[in-house]
């Protein structure tokens, strides 16, 4: 991958990815894995920066589908708008030896009107890269940006898939909607520790009012092990 010179930019505050408790997720990890320790010491859990479309992020997400020839002035237009926006929380996992993006998920903000004004989450575009697999990344990655989801005080969290994912998404607390295809959602208590993590997390990087879509398929992630409690899930996780 290219080298990086210039002064680098996060999507979001990276900080708040040390502070997902893991031990707080039904998923069951073996060995132990989370954001903050992903297993090996050359893997790092952060999210999306500028510079990472000399990463190969790009190239990562064409093993998900269809992403076109993307110049470099379309990508950082883009990732300003995302950020501008502060509705959208790109995380990706870097193999820090190579300087490469290997893992990636999309938490995207909806505001809404109904639920005394709440916000819902939207998880879309997980992926992982090929011959990274087996290392529990797929399940590493949904369960960092479920929780994030958590943290930023979502009611709940969405997400459409593949027939053969299902069962994968069961695992880590997501259940079927009846009657609506193979959208899943999983639900979170909607407490004054919830919110006050959404207030205390406006006054770092405001959300705006950004209404988005949802499509999502297969899908991953550290440094520093340092977790701080929040709330467990409310639905029933799976194994």
């Amino acid at each position: 991958m290219v080298g990086v010179l210039q002064e680098e930019t996060y999507l979001f505050d990276p900080n708040i990815l040390l502070k997902l408790d893991f031990h707080q997720s039904p998923a069951k990890f073996n060995p132990f894995i989370s954001a903050a320790c992903p297993g090996e010491t050359w893997l790092k859990v952060r999210p999306l920066k500028d510079s990472d479309y000399d990463r190969g992020f790009l190239q990562l997400l064409s093993q998900l589908t269809h992403v076109g020839s993307v110049s470099r002035t379309q990508f950082l237009t883009r990732f300003s708008q995302m950020k501008a926006s502060g509705d959208y929380f790109v995380t990706v996992i870097e193999d820090t030896r190579k300087n490469e993006i290997i893992g990636a998920a999309t938490l995207v903000i909806e505001r809404k009107f109904i639920h005394n004004c709440a916000i819902r989450g939207r998880l879309e575009d997980v992926v992982v890269n090929d011959t990274y697999r087996g290392k529990q990344l797929g399940k590493l990655i949904v369960v960092t940006v479920s929780l994030l989801a958590q943290y930023l005080g979502c009611y709940k969290m969405s997400l459409d898939c593949k027939d053969k994912l299902i069962k994968f998404y069961e695992s880590l607390g997501y259940v079927l909607i009846p009657g609506n295809s193979n959208s899943m959602t999983i639900r979170y208590d909607e407490s004054p520790m919830v919110k006050n993590n959404l207030t205390a997390f406006k006054r770092i990087t405001p959300l705006a009012n950004t209404p988005t879509a949802v499509n999502v398929t297969e899908g991953v992630v550290g440094d520093a092990c340092q977790t701080v409690c929040i709330l467990p899930f409310k639905s029933t996780f799976i194994n």
